[in-house]
């Protein structure tokens, strides 16, 4: 199967390979894209938590970027987990170079555990800096809370803080419903002109290590092939679902999702 797209991936590793670039890499692949990387940083991590951050050298980061871009194009660019103002800072500075329209950003903050991934000045140039350069940003409740500085309890809250973030320039805003307590999943997608909620049976399950990462790539895999954003969000969460649906249950803490649920096995191969 020839690649429909190719995806560069700018975020931090995951060593258990549930979230971060392996999440990103498993999605890209399995939605039939071809997957590139810059490494931002090197967690050691499992489903219990995460127990260190090494970060990569900002100038190392804008390398890896601009060397892949120059010689394979990307059709879109997803951005997740960046820990500092300098790396902020390069990734800015090398994607002017690309210049690549789009930018799919997942404002990466905390991981599933608790552990802080990004630190209080890093935040600020990320909201005065990054979001207008983004295309889409996908953050969740507890990500939308810290950049809007307001309390998300319900939809009409949720509503309330995507439009606050497309008023710091990004132009279109999936305000992800996870971390809230209803039976129906709510995730908000706004632009100036559309507002759209899309709503999904909630799966019990403690096994959704990586559910922002992948669908963060998933969305960008069906942009960069060329379908609209409201349908590349709609099938990205429609994928995430798919994935949770599997249950694998690796692991003693939040386990990951099955990134392979969209493979069908040629029967010969069985």
């Amino acid at each position: 199967m020839k690649p429909k797209s190719k995806i560069l991936i700018i975020a931090g590793s995951d060593s258990s390979g549930g979230a971060g670039i392996q999440a990103d890499i498993k999605t890209v692949t399995a939605l039939g894209g071809y997957a590139m990387t810059a490494v931002t940083a090197i967690t050691s991590q499992n489903t219990t938590g995460v127990t260190s951050v090494v970060p990569v050298n900002s100038k190392e980061i804008g390398k890896q970027i601009l060397f892949t871009c120059k010689d394979i194009k990307p059709d879109a660019i997803k951005i997740g987990m960046l820990h500092s103002s300098k790396v902020i800072l390069s990734v800015i500075k090398s994607l002017k170079k690309v210049k690549t329209k789009k930018i799919i950003l997942d404002p990466v903050m905390i991981a599933k555990g608790g552990f802080k991934l990004i630190n209080d000045r890093a935040i600020k140039t990320l909201k005065e800096k990054l979001i207008q350069k983004a295309y889409l940003i996908t953050p969740n409740i507890p990500e939308a809370e810290v950049l809007t500085k307001i309390k998300i309890k319900n939809l009409e809250d949720m509503i309330c803080a995507a439009n606050i973030l497309l008023k710091f320039g990004v132009k279109n805003v999936l305000l992800k419903g996870g971390h809230s307590n209803s039976k129906i999943m709510k995730d908000v997608f706004l632009s100036k002109k559309q507002l759209k909620i899309f709503k999904n049976k909630r799966i019990k399950t403690k096994n959704t290590h990586g559910t922002g990462c992948t669908l963060s790539s998933a969305i960008a895999t069906f942009f960069g092939c060329g379908k609209n954003l409201n349908k590349s969000c709609e099938l990205g969460i429609k994928y995430v679902n798919q994935c949770i649906r599997s249950n694998l249950n690796y692991g003693k803490g939040h386990g990951p999702i099955n990134h392979l649920s969209s493979f069908k096995i040629d029967r010969k191969f069985k």
